[in-house]
């Protein structure tokens, strides 16, 4: 995706956190290809395939307003991305997340998920 830009990434992020808030399986499968790879943690095997990470996503749901979270671009090269930002939830719990995105005709066919914990006292 030659055209890709921090706006079109930052589109997709907000899209990310609206489906991530309702779990609606078509937004959640809108904002990646059919044969995505969806990487929860860097290391781990993929989910493959939309339909699959769909599954994924509403099997562990966080309960509704449980989390706030904020991500933006980081860096857009070419069909990649990296996007950063936070996540905290109504427990305390705060993490800070990097995204590696590969996008293909508007949707991300590749999602690697690096997070962590703040360090005492951040």
């Amino acid at each position: 995706m030659a055209n890709l830009t921090v706006g079109i990434v930052q589109d997709w992020l907000d899209r990310y956190l609206e489906a991530w808030r309702t779990y609606d399986g078509g937004l959640i499968g809108d904002l990646f290809t059919e044969d995505i790879s969806y990487r929860y943690h860097p290391g781990d095997e993929p989910v493959e395939g939309r339909e699959e990470v769909v599954v994924s996503w509403q099997r562990g749901t966080d309960p509704p307003d449980s989390w706030e979270a904020e991500y933006s671009p980081w860096l857009v090269e070419g069909d990649r991305a990296i996007a950063t930002g936070w996540t905290k939830y109504s427990n305390g719990q705060r993490y800070w997340n990097l995204f590696q995105l590969v996008f293909r005709d508007g949707r991300c066919s590749e999602f690697d998920e690096w997070y962590m914990a703040p360090r005492e006292g951040d």
